[in-house]
Protein backbone atom coordinates (compact mmCIF):
# COMPACT_ATOMS: atom_id res chain seq x y z
CA UNK A 1 0.00 0.00 0.00
CA UNK A 2 1.04 3.76 -0.94
CA UNK A 3 -0.48 7.17 -0.40
CA UNK A 4 -1.96 8.69 -3.63
CA UNK A 5 0.31 11.92 -2.28
CA UNK A 6 3.80 10.04 -2.00
CA UNK A 7 3.02 8.14 -5.59
CA UNK A 8 2.42 11.73 -7.11
CA UNK A 9 5.54 12.90 -5.59
CA UNK A 10 7.33 10.63 -7.48
CA UNK A 11 6.34 12.32 -10.78
CA UNK A 12 9.25 13.95 -12.48
CA UNK A 13 8.31 16.83 -15.16
CA UNK A 14 7.42 14.31 -17.90
CA UNK A 15 4.75 12.17 -16.13
CA UNK A 16 3.54 15.13 -14.53
CA UNK A 17 3.24 16.56 -17.94
CA UNK A 18 1.56 13.72 -19.76
CA UNK A 19 -0.96 14.08 -16.73
CA UNK A 20 -1.85 17.61 -17.16
CA UNK A 21 -1.95 17.56 -20.79
CA UNK A 22 0.45 18.60 -23.59
CA UNK A 23 -1.27 21.66 -25.06
CA UNK A 24 -2.21 22.93 -21.45
CA UNK A 25 1.93 22.68 -21.00
CA UNK A 26 2.46 24.46 -23.94
CA UNK A 27 0.37 27.32 -23.11
CA UNK A 28 1.27 27.45 -19.25
CA UNK A 29 5.42 28.08 -20.53
CA UNK A 30 4.14 30.40 -23.46
CA UNK A 31 2.29 32.24 -20.47
CA UNK A 32 5.36 31.90 -17.74
CA UNK A 33 7.95 28.87 -17.68
CA UNK A 34 7.99 28.92 -14.07
CA UNK A 35 4.58 27.42 -14.17
CA UNK A 36 6.33 24.13 -15.66
CA UNK A 37 8.27 23.43 -12.54
CA UNK A 38 6.77 20.32 -10.91
CA UNK A 39 5.48 22.00 -7.52
CA UNK A 40 3.42 24.45 -9.91
CA UNK A 41 2.36 21.42 -12.53
CA UNK A 42 1.30 19.23 -8.73
CA UNK A 43 -0.54 21.89 -7.89
CA UNK A 44 -2.39 22.18 -11.27
CA UNK A 45 -3.30 18.56 -11.57
CA UNK A 46 -4.76 18.28 -7.96
CA UNK A 47 -6.63 21.75 -8.31
CA UNK A 48 -8.21 20.55 -11.62
CA UNK A 49 -8.62 17.03 -10.20
CA UNK A 50 -9.50 15.29 -7.51
CA UNK A 51 -7.12 12.55 -6.48
CA UNK A 52 -10.11 10.22 -6.82
CA UNK A 53 -10.79 11.38 -10.31
CA UNK A 54 -7.51 11.29 -11.08
CA UNK A 55 -7.82 6.97 -9.98
CA UNK A 56 -10.79 6.30 -11.52
CA UNK A 57 -10.00 7.63 -14.89
CA UNK A 58 -8.60 4.37 -17.20
CA UNK A 59 -5.93 7.17 -19.05
CA UNK A 60 -4.40 8.83 -16.29
CA UNK A 61 -4.13 5.87 -14.15
CA UNK A 62 -2.20 4.24 -16.69
CA UNK A 63 0.64 7.27 -16.17
CA UNK A 64 0.00 6.59 -12.64
CA UNK A 65 0.92 3.08 -12.49
CA UNK A 66 4.19 4.18 -13.94
CA UNK A 67 4.86 5.41 -10.70
CA UNK A 68 5.11 2.71 -8.83
CA UNK A 69 8.26 0.66 -7.55
CA UNK A 70 8.17 -3.20 -9.42
CA UNK A 71 7.16 -4.83 -6.00
CA UNK A 72 4.19 -2.46 -5.70
CA UNK A 73 2.95 -3.30 -8.75
CA UNK A 74 3.21 -7.07 -8.23
CA UNK A 75 1.36 -5.97 -5.24
CA UNK A 76 -1.27 -4.35 -6.54
CA UNK A 77 -1.60 -6.91 -9.53
CA UNK A 78 -1.95 -9.53 -7.17
CA UNK A 79 -4.45 -7.95 -5.11
CA UNK A 80 -7.02 -6.91 -7.98
CA UNK A 81 -6.32 -10.60 -9.66
CA UNK A 82 -4.44 -9.83 -12.91
CA UNK A 83 -1.06 -10.79 -14.34
CA UNK A 84 1.91 -10.56 -12.00
CA UNK A 85 4.16 -11.66 -14.87
CA UNK A 86 3.96 -7.77 -16.14
CA UNK A 87 2.52 -6.21 -13.86
CA UNK A 88 2.85 -2.95 -15.37
CA UNK A 89 1.13 -3.94 -18.32
CA UNK A 90 -1.77 -5.84 -17.14
CA UNK A 91 -2.60 -3.01 -14.46
CA UNK A 92 -2.70 -0.53 -17.23
CA UNK A 93 -5.04 -2.60 -19.53
CA UNK A 94 -7.29 -3.12 -16.22
CA UNK A 95 -10.81 -2.37 -16.93
CA UNK A 96 -12.54 -0.87 -13.34
CA UNK A 97 -16.53 -1.13 -12.95
CA UNK A 98 -17.47 1.49 -10.87
CA UNK A 99 -19.05 0.09 -7.91
CA UNK A 100 -17.51 -3.11 -8.28
CA UNK A 101 -14.97 -4.79 -5.37
CA UNK A 102 -12.22 -4.23 -7.34
CA UNK A 103 -12.73 -0.50 -7.31
CA UNK A 104 -12.31 -0.38 -3.64
CA UNK A 105 -9.48 -2.46 -3.26
CA UNK A 106 -7.81 -0.56 -5.85
CA UNK A 107 -8.66 2.93 -4.33
CA UNK A 108 -7.69 1.36 -0.65
CA UNK A 109 -4.38 0.51 -2.09
CA UNK A 110 -3.46 3.98 -2.53
CA UNK A 111 -5.31 5.15 0.55
CA UNK A 112 -8.55 6.63 -1.26
CA UNK A 113 -12.38 5.36 -1.19
CA UNK A 114 -14.50 6.18 -4.09
CA UNK A 115 -16.62 8.39 -4.62
CA UNK A 116 -20.13 8.07 -3.94
CA UNK A 117 -22.23 10.99 -4.91
CA UNK A 118 -24.81 11.75 -2.72
CA UNK A 119 -27.86 11.08 -4.69
CA UNK A 120 -29.60 13.34 -6.16
CA UNK A 121 -33.26 13.76 -5.55
CA UNK A 122 -34.85 12.90 -8.99
CA UNK A 123 -38.57 13.96 -9.99
CA UNK A 124 -40.81 10.88 -10.38
CA UNK A 125 -42.38 10.20 -13.69
CA UNK A 126 -46.08 10.89 -13.07
CA UNK A 127 -47.14 13.62 -10.51
CA UNK A 128 -50.28 15.16 -10.07
CA UNK A 129 -50.31 19.14 -8.83
CA UNK A 130 -53.72 20.49 -7.78
CA UNK A 131 -54.44 24.17 -8.81
CA UNK A 132 -50.27 33.90 -7.94
CA UNK A 133 -48.26 33.32 -10.60
CA UNK A 134 -48.77 36.77 -12.44
CA UNK A 135 -47.85 37.92 -15.50
CA UNK A 136 -46.50 41.65 -16.15
CA UNK A 137 -49.34 43.81 -18.93
CA UNK A 138 -46.80 43.25 -21.44
CA UNK A 139 -46.88 39.68 -20.51
CA UNK A 140 -50.92 39.17 -20.22
CA UNK A 141 -50.93 41.28 -24.09
CA UNK A 142 -48.57 38.85 -25.60
CA UNK A 143 -50.45 35.75 -23.51
CA UNK A 144 -54.09 36.86 -24.68
CA UNK A 145 -52.97 37.23 -28.80
CA UNK A 146 -51.02 33.73 -28.60
CA UNK A 147 -54.82 32.05 -27.60
CA UNK A 148 -56.87 34.10 -30.17
CA UNK A 149 -54.31 32.91 -33.17
CA UNK A 150 -54.37 29.91 -31.77
CA UNK A 151 -57.94 28.78 -31.78
CA UNK A 152 -57.87 30.03 -35.77
CA UNK A 153 -56.57 28.24 -38.49
CA UNK A 154 -53.98 26.63 -38.95
CA UNK A 155 -54.13 26.89 -35.11
CA UNK A 156 -50.05 27.69 -35.18
CA UNK A 157 -48.16 30.60 -33.62
CA UNK A 158 -44.96 31.53 -32.66
CA UNK A 159 -44.29 33.84 -29.18
CA UNK A 160 -41.27 36.00 -29.54
CA UNK A 161 -39.59 37.01 -26.53
CA UNK A 162 -35.96 37.90 -25.23
CA UNK A 163 -34.02 35.56 -23.09
CA UNK A 164 -35.38 36.98 -19.71
CA UNK A 165 -38.37 38.55 -20.84
CA UNK A 166 -40.35 35.22 -19.04
CA UNK A 167 -41.47 33.47 -22.12
CA UNK A 168 -41.70 30.46 -20.83
CA UNK A 169 -44.24 31.93 -17.77
CA UNK A 170 -46.43 33.52 -20.27
CA UNK A 171 -46.33 30.10 -22.25
CA UNK A 172 -47.56 28.85 -18.79
CA UNK A 173 -50.46 30.94 -18.65
CA UNK A 174 -51.48 29.92 -22.46
CA UNK A 175 -51.15 26.27 -21.45
CA UNK A 176 -53.47 26.47 -18.18
CA UNK A 177 -55.96 28.34 -19.77
CA UNK A 178 -55.60 25.53 -22.58
CA UNK A 179 -56.10 22.74 -20.14
CA UNK A 180 -59.37 24.58 -18.01
CA UNK A 181 -60.74 24.76 -21.32
CA UNK A 182 -60.15 21.27 -22.31
CA UNK A 183 -60.82 18.47 -19.81
CA UNK A 184 -59.73 16.36 -20.74
CA UNK A 185 -56.94 18.11 -22.33
CA UNK A 186 -53.01 17.18 -23.24
CA UNK A 187 -50.42 19.68 -23.89
CA UNK A 188 -47.68 17.95 -25.22
CA UNK A 189 -44.00 20.00 -24.24
CA UNK A 190 -40.99 19.36 -26.96
CA UNK A 191 -37.29 20.42 -25.47
CA UNK A 192 -34.18 19.48 -26.96
CA UNK A 193 -32.45 18.64 -23.74
CA UNK A 194 -32.99 17.17 -20.54
CA UNK A 195 -32.15 20.67 -19.20
CA UNK A 196 -34.55 22.33 -21.03
CA UNK A 197 -37.12 19.80 -20.08
CA UNK A 198 -36.65 19.39 -16.51
CA UNK A 199 -36.80 23.55 -16.75
CA UNK A 200 -40.25 23.19 -18.27
CA UNK A 201 -41.71 20.12 -15.79
CA UNK A 202 -40.81 22.19 -12.74
CA UNK A 203 -42.58 25.68 -14.26
CA UNK A 204 -45.69 23.79 -15.25
CA UNK A 205 -46.16 22.44 -11.90
CA UNK A 206 -45.54 25.91 -10.38
CA UNK A 207 -47.92 27.35 -12.47
CA UNK A 208 -50.41 24.89 -12.48
CA UNK A 209 -50.63 24.94 -8.36
CA UNK A 210 -51.46 28.51 -8.66
CA UNK A 211 -53.47 28.39 -12.12
CA UNK A 212 -55.07 25.11 -12.33
CA UNK A 213 -58.58 24.13 -11.80
CA UNK A 214 -57.65 20.16 -11.26
CA UNK A 215 -55.47 17.64 -10.38
CA UNK A 216 -53.52 16.93 -13.61
CA UNK A 217 -50.92 14.58 -14.23
CA UNK A 218 -47.04 16.12 -14.64
CA UNK A 219 -45.34 12.99 -17.55
CA UNK A 220 -41.79 12.94 -17.79
CA UNK A 221 -40.38 11.33 -20.84
CA UNK A 222 -36.69 11.57 -21.38
CA UNK A 223 -33.43 10.13 -20.83
CA UNK A 224 -34.18 6.92 -19.16
CA UNK A 225 -37.90 7.34 -18.13
CA UNK A 226 -40.44 5.59 -19.73
CA UNK A 227 -44.44 6.10 -21.01
CA UNK A 228 -47.64 3.68 -20.65
CA UNK A 229 -49.31 6.23 -24.38
CA UNK A 230 -52.49 4.72 -22.67
CA UNK A 231 -51.82 6.23 -18.98
CA UNK A 232 -51.68 9.85 -20.26
CA UNK A 233 -54.84 11.97 -21.57
CA UNK A 234 -55.17 14.77 -19.29
CA UNK A 235 -52.71 16.74 -18.28
CA UNK A 236 -48.82 17.96 -19.18
CA UNK A 237 -45.70 15.69 -20.94
CA UNK A 238 -42.48 16.83 -21.21
CA UNK A 239 -40.81 14.69 -24.12
CA UNK A 240 -37.12 15.17 -24.88
CA UNK A 241 -36.55 15.15 -28.91
CA UNK A 242 -34.12 12.56 -28.68
CA UNK A 243 -35.92 10.46 -26.77
CA UNK A 244 -39.43 10.76 -29.01
CA UNK A 245 -37.59 10.04 -32.16
CA UNK A 246 -35.92 6.55 -30.63
CA UNK A 247 -39.76 5.49 -29.87
CA UNK A 248 -41.18 6.90 -33.07
CA UNK A 249 -37.92 4.65 -34.90
CA UNK A 250 -39.05 1.45 -32.71
CA UNK A 251 -42.76 1.83 -32.64
CA UNK A 252 -44.20 4.11 -35.13
CA UNK A 253 -47.71 3.60 -34.33
CA UNK A 254 -47.11 5.19 -30.76
CA UNK A 255 -46.77 9.22 -31.99
CA UNK A 256 -50.11 8.86 -33.53
CA UNK A 257 -51.85 7.96 -30.67
CA UNK A 258 -50.21 9.98 -28.39
CA UNK A 259 -51.03 13.01 -31.47
CA UNK A 260 -54.59 11.59 -31.53
CA UNK A 261 -54.73 12.94 -27.86
CA UNK A 262 -53.06 16.17 -27.41
CA UNK A 263 -55.31 19.42 -27.52
CA UNK A 264 -51.85 21.32 -27.69
CA UNK A 265 -47.68 20.85 -28.63
CA UNK A 266 -45.81 23.49 -27.46
CA UNK A 267 -42.11 23.56 -28.97
CA UNK A 268 -39.33 24.89 -27.33
CA UNK A 269 -36.62 26.56 -29.45
CA UNK A 270 -38.86 26.82 -31.59
CA UNK A 271 -36.48 27.79 -34.82
CA UNK A 272 -34.81 24.40 -34.61
CA UNK A 273 -38.90 22.98 -35.40
CA UNK A 274 -38.08 22.43 -39.80
CA UNK A 275 -34.90 20.71 -38.63
CA UNK A 276 -35.97 16.66 -40.60
CA UNK A 277 -36.03 14.57 -37.65
CA UNK A 278 -38.06 17.33 -35.22
CA UNK A 279 -40.22 18.49 -38.45
CA UNK A 280 -41.28 14.69 -38.93
CA UNK A 281 -42.06 14.68 -34.90
CA UNK A 282 -43.96 17.54 -34.98
CA UNK A 283 -46.05 16.70 -38.00
CA UNK A 284 -46.61 13.36 -36.73
CA UNK A 285 -48.51 14.70 -33.92
CA UNK A 286 -50.48 17.71 -35.56
CA UNK A 287 -51.83 15.60 -38.17
CA UNK A 288 -55.15 14.71 -36.85
CA UNK A 289 -58.90 15.45 -36.80
CA UNK A 290 -59.10 18.20 -35.02
CA UNK A 291 -55.71 18.89 -35.34
CA UNK A 292 -53.84 19.99 -31.84
CA UNK A 293 -52.04 23.55 -31.44
CA UNK A 294 -48.78 24.20 -32.50
CA UNK A 295 -47.35 27.08 -30.34
CA UNK A 296 -43.49 27.87 -30.57
CA UNK A 297 -41.13 29.54 -28.24
CA UNK A 298 -38.27 31.42 -28.90
CA UNK A 299 -36.01 34.55 -28.81
CA UNK A 300 -34.87 34.21 -32.25
CA UNK A 301 -37.41 33.20 -34.73
CA UNK A 302 -35.30 32.56 -37.83
CA UNK A 303 -33.14 29.69 -38.82
CA UNK A 304 -29.75 31.63 -39.90
CA UNK A 305 -28.92 35.10 -40.32
CA UNK A 306 -29.19 36.38 -43.77
CA UNK A 307 -30.65 33.33 -45.49
CA UNK A 308 -33.93 34.52 -46.34
CA UNK A 309 -35.44 31.23 -47.69
CA UNK A 310 -34.28 29.09 -44.59
CA UNK A 311 -36.28 31.49 -42.14
CA UNK A 312 -39.30 31.66 -44.45
CA UNK A 313 -39.61 28.21 -44.46
CA UNK A 314 -39.71 28.63 -40.49
CA UNK A 315 -42.19 30.99 -40.97
CA UNK A 316 -44.20 29.34 -43.11
CA UNK A 317 -44.43 26.25 -41.19
CA UNK A 318 -45.94 28.39 -38.59
CA UNK A 319 -48.65 30.07 -40.65
CA UNK A 320 -46.38 33.09 -40.81
CA UNK A 321 -47.98 34.10 -37.01
CA UNK A 322 -46.10 35.30 -34.50
CA UNK A 323 -47.10 37.41 -31.26
CA UNK A 324 -43.81 39.49 -29.70
CA UNK A 325 -44.23 42.01 -26.87
CA UNK A 326 -45.73 45.32 -27.76
CA UNK A 327 -45.25 48.14 -25.19
CA UNK A 328 -47.19 51.36 -25.66
CA UNK A 329 -45.01 53.91 -26.26
CA UNK A 330 -41.77 52.32 -27.39
CA UNK A 331 -40.65 51.06 -30.84
CA UNK A 332 -39.16 48.43 -29.74
CA UNK A 333 -39.83 46.48 -26.41
CA UNK A 334 -36.45 45.47 -25.47
CA UNK A 335 -35.94 49.52 -24.85
CA UNK A 336 -38.73 49.11 -22.43
CA UNK A 337 -37.47 45.80 -20.86
CA UNK A 338 -33.97 47.38 -20.65
CA UNK A 339 -35.65 50.50 -18.71
CA UNK A 340 -37.46 48.25 -16.00
CA UNK A 341 -35.03 46.05 -15.37
CA UNK A 342 -36.16 43.08 -17.28
CA UNK A 343 -33.03 42.66 -19.14
CA UNK A 344 -29.87 44.08 -18.18
CA UNK A 345 -27.99 47.45 -19.41
CA UNK A 346 -25.39 45.50 -21.87
CA UNK A 347 -22.49 46.95 -22.85
CA UNK A 348 -20.19 45.28 -25.90
CA UNK A 349 -16.66 45.17 -26.18
CA UNK A 350 -14.39 43.39 -29.21
CA UNK A 351 -11.07 41.44 -28.94
CA UNK A 352 -9.62 42.14 -31.89
CA UNK A 353 -6.76 38.92 -32.71
CA UNK A 354 -4.19 39.46 -35.15
CA UNK A 355 -3.22 38.39 -37.71
CA UNK A 356 -5.55 35.81 -37.69
CA UNK A 357 -6.20 32.59 -38.72
CA UNK A 358 -5.26 31.89 -42.25
CA UNK A 359 -8.34 30.64 -44.76
CA UNK A 360 -7.51 28.44 -47.87
CA UNK A 361 -10.17 28.17 -50.82
CA UNK A 362 -11.55 25.00 -49.38
CA UNK A 363 -12.16 26.84 -45.91
CA UNK A 364 -13.40 29.83 -47.84
CA UNK A 365 -15.89 27.60 -49.54
CA UNK A 366 -17.15 25.21 -46.87
CA UNK A 367 -18.21 28.36 -44.82
CA UNK A 368 -19.95 30.18 -47.86
CA UNK A 369 -21.94 26.67 -48.25
CA UNK A 370 -22.77 25.84 -45.06
CA UNK A 371 -24.61 27.33 -41.65
CA UNK A 372 -21.51 28.10 -39.26
CA UNK A 373 -17.98 27.68 -39.07
CA UNK A 374 -16.78 24.30 -40.06
CA UNK A 375 -15.79 21.98 -37.20
CA UNK A 376 -11.96 21.86 -38.38
CA UNK A 377 -11.46 25.43 -38.31
CA UNK A 378 -12.34 25.77 -34.77
CA UNK A 379 -10.27 23.40 -33.83
CA UNK A 380 -7.31 25.31 -35.35
CA UNK A 381 -8.28 28.53 -33.46
CA UNK A 382 -8.72 26.20 -30.35
CA UNK A 383 -4.55 25.43 -30.73
CA UNK A 384 -3.42 28.65 -31.70
CA UNK A 385 -1.15 29.76 -28.97
CA UNK A 386 -1.20 34.10 -30.04
CA UNK A 387 -5.01 33.80 -29.72
CA UNK A 388 -5.22 31.88 -26.52
CA UNK A 389 -2.42 33.86 -24.78
CA UNK A 390 -4.99 36.93 -25.83
CA UNK A 391 -7.54 35.52 -24.37
CA UNK A 392 -6.32 34.67 -21.09
CA UNK A 393 -4.73 38.60 -21.01
CA UNK A 394 -8.70 39.72 -20.91
CA UNK A 395 -9.62 37.18 -18.29
CA UNK A 396 -7.07 38.11 -16.08
CA UNK A 397 -8.34 41.86 -16.44
CA UNK A 398 -12.11 41.30 -16.69
CA UNK A 399 -11.84 39.19 -13.27
CA UNK A 400 -10.37 42.21 -11.39
CA UNK A 401 -14.54 43.29 -12.30
CA UNK A 402 -16.32 40.31 -12.70
CA UNK A 403 -17.09 37.44 -9.86
CA UNK A 404 -19.02 35.17 -12.24
CA UNK A 405 -17.28 34.96 -16.05
CA UNK A 406 -18.97 32.58 -18.88
CA UNK A 407 -16.31 31.75 -21.05
CA UNK A 408 -18.15 29.98 -24.86
CA UNK A 409 -15.09 28.11 -26.10
CA UNK A 410 -14.37 27.16 -29.91
CA UNK A 411 -14.21 23.37 -28.65
CA UNK A 412 -14.32 20.69 -25.80
CA UNK A 413 -10.85 20.76 -25.50
CA UNK A 414 -10.53 24.35 -26.10
CA UNK A 415 -12.74 24.85 -22.71
CA UNK A 416 -10.53 22.29 -20.50
CA UNK A 417 -7.37 24.40 -22.11
CA UNK A 418 -8.68 27.59 -21.15
CA UNK A 419 -9.70 26.57 -17.38
CA UNK A 420 -6.49 24.55 -17.06
CA UNK A 421 -4.42 28.07 -17.77
CA UNK A 422 -6.62 29.93 -15.94
CA UNK A 423 -6.18 27.75 -12.27
CA UNK A 424 -2.59 26.89 -12.86
CA UNK A 425 -2.77 31.80 -12.51
CA UNK A 426 -4.36 31.51 -9.86
CA UNK A 427 -7.86 32.17 -10.98
CA UNK A 428 -10.85 29.91 -10.08
CA UNK A 429 -11.84 28.26 -13.42
CA UNK A 430 -13.96 24.82 -13.86
CA UNK A 431 -14.85 23.60 -17.89
CA UNK A 432 -18.02 22.34 -18.55
CA UNK A 433 -18.86 20.35 -21.96
CA UNK A 434 -20.96 17.34 -23.45
CA UNK A 435 -18.02 14.99 -22.51
CA UNK A 436 -18.02 16.29 -18.51
CA UNK A 437 -18.77 13.53 -16.36
CA UNK A 438 -22.69 14.39 -15.27
CA UNK A 439 -21.98 14.32 -11.51
CA UNK A 440 -18.86 16.07 -11.80
CA UNK A 441 -20.90 19.24 -14.40
CA UNK A 442 -23.71 19.45 -11.88
CA UNK A 443 -21.36 20.18 -9.00
CA UNK A 444 -19.42 22.39 -11.15
CA UNK A 445 -22.19 24.54 -12.65
CA UNK A 446 -23.77 24.68 -8.59
CA UNK A 447 -20.74 26.33 -7.66
CA UNK A 448 -20.93 28.71 -10.31
CA UNK A 449 -24.51 29.95 -9.30
CA UNK A 450 -23.48 29.88 -5.64
CA UNK A 451 -22.43 33.16 -3.89
CA UNK A 452 -19.42 33.88 -3.43
CA UNK A 453 -16.90 36.84 -3.24
CA UNK A 454 -14.21 34.81 -5.17
CA UNK A 455 -14.41 34.97 -9.08
CA UNK A 456 -15.19 32.44 -11.16
CA UNK A 457 -14.89 31.71 -14.66
CA UNK A 458 -16.71 28.64 -15.74
CA UNK A 459 -15.41 27.63 -19.36
CA UNK A 460 -18.05 25.38 -21.45
CA UNK A 461 -18.43 24.24 -25.22
CA UNK A 462 -21.87 23.12 -26.17
CA UNK A 463 -23.74 22.74 -22.94
CA UNK A 464 -24.87 26.02 -21.83
CA UNK A 465 -26.14 28.18 -24.28
CA UNK A 466 -29.89 27.37 -23.36
CA UNK A 467 -31.66 26.40 -20.29
CA UNK A 468 -29.05 28.06 -18.44
CA UNK A 469 -29.63 30.58 -15.55
CA UNK A 470 -26.50 31.71 -12.98
CA UNK A 471 -28.34 35.40 -11.69
CA UNK A 472 -24.55 36.20 -10.48
CA UNK A 473 -23.26 36.37 -14.21
CA UNK A 474 -22.48 39.89 -15.12
CA UNK A 475 -20.20 38.58 -17.93
CA UNK A 476 -19.54 36.59 -21.18
CA UNK A 477 -16.58 36.20 -23.49
CA UNK A 478 -17.47 34.82 -26.58
CA UNK A 479 -14.31 33.18 -28.38
CA UNK A 480 -16.37 30.49 -30.33
CA UNK A 481 -16.69 32.37 -33.69
CA UNK A 482 -19.84 31.98 -34.87
CA UNK A 483 -22.04 33.06 -38.62
CA UNK A 484 -25.25 31.87 -37.03
CA UNK A 485 -27.24 35.12 -35.41
CA UNK A 486 -29.18 32.35 -33.43
CA UNK A 487 -26.24 30.89 -31.16
CA UNK A 488 -24.75 33.78 -31.14
CA UNK A 489 -27.96 35.26 -29.27
CA UNK A 490 -28.50 32.92 -27.16
CA UNK A 491 -24.74 32.48 -25.99
CA UNK A 492 -25.17 36.56 -25.29
CA UNK A 493 -28.57 35.83 -23.77
CA UNK A 494 -26.69 33.90 -20.42
CA UNK A 495 -25.18 37.09 -18.98
CA UNK A 496 -27.92 39.97 -20.11
CA UNK A 497 -30.56 38.77 -17.27
CA UNK A 498 -31.88 42.00 -15.58
CA UNK A 499 -32.67 42.36 -12.39
CA UNK A 500 -36.19 41.97 -11.99
CA UNK A 501 -35.59 38.94 -13.48
CA UNK A 502 -33.17 37.74 -11.10
CA UNK A 503 -30.06 38.71 -13.13
CA UNK A 504 -27.90 41.89 -12.81
CA UNK A 505 -28.40 45.51 -13.81
CA UNK A 506 -25.34 45.85 -16.03
CA UNK A 507 -23.67 43.64 -18.11
CA UNK A 508 -20.84 43.26 -20.29
CA UNK A 509 -20.07 40.92 -23.32
CA UNK A 510 -16.53 40.53 -25.22
CA UNK A 511 -16.54 38.82 -28.06
CA UNK A 512 -13.66 37.48 -29.56
CA UNK A 513 -13.15 39.03 -33.65
CA UNK A 514 -11.33 36.83 -35.75
CA UNK A 515 -9.83 38.16 -38.88
CA UNK A 516 -11.23 36.43 -42.07
CA UNK A 517 -14.07 34.83 -40.24
CA UNK A 518 -17.54 36.29 -40.08
CA UNK A 519 -19.53 36.83 -37.21
CA UNK A 520 -20.83 39.24 -34.47
CA UNK A 521 -19.89 41.79 -32.62
CA UNK A 522 -23.01 42.78 -31.00
CA UNK A 523 -26.41 40.65 -30.91
CA UNK A 524 -28.60 44.11 -30.31
CA UNK A 525 -29.78 43.89 -33.76
CA UNK A 526 -31.12 40.34 -33.18
CA UNK A 527 -34.47 40.69 -32.09
CA UNK A 528 -35.68 42.66 -34.90
CA UNK A 529 -33.44 40.64 -37.73
CA UNK A 530 -36.30 38.47 -38.96
CA UNK A 531 -39.19 40.81 -39.05
CA UNK A 532 -39.35 41.03 -42.75
CA UNK A 533 -39.75 37.02 -43.23
CA UNK A 534 -43.01 36.70 -40.92
CA UNK A 535 -44.84 40.07 -42.34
Amino acid sequence: MISFDDLILRADDLALQELVGKPAVRLLGAVDPSLLAPPSLREVLLGLRSREELLGDAEARGALVDLLRREEAVRLAELLGTDAGDPFESLRALRVRRGSERERMLFAFFGLRPTTPEPVPEAPEFVEQAGAYGLFPHQRRASRRVQELLVRPPHRVVLHMPTGAGKTRTAMHVIADHLRAHEPGLVVWLASSEELCEQAAQEFEAAWGHLGDRAVGVHRYWGGRDLEIESVDDGFLVAGLAKLYQRVRARAHDIGRLGARATLVVFDEAHQAIAPTYRLLVEALTTHDPAPGLLGLTATPGRTWDDVEADAELANFFGRRKVMLEVPGYDSPVDYLVEEGYLARVRYESLLVEPGIELSAADRAQIADGFDIPQALLVKLAEDEERNLAILERIGRLVQDHRRILVFAATARHAELLATVLRARGTGAFSVTAETDPRERTRRIAAFKAEGEEPLVLCNYGVLTTGFDAPQTTCALVARPTDSLVLYSQMVGRAIRGPRAGGTAEALIVTVIDQNLPGFRSAAEAFTNWEDVWS
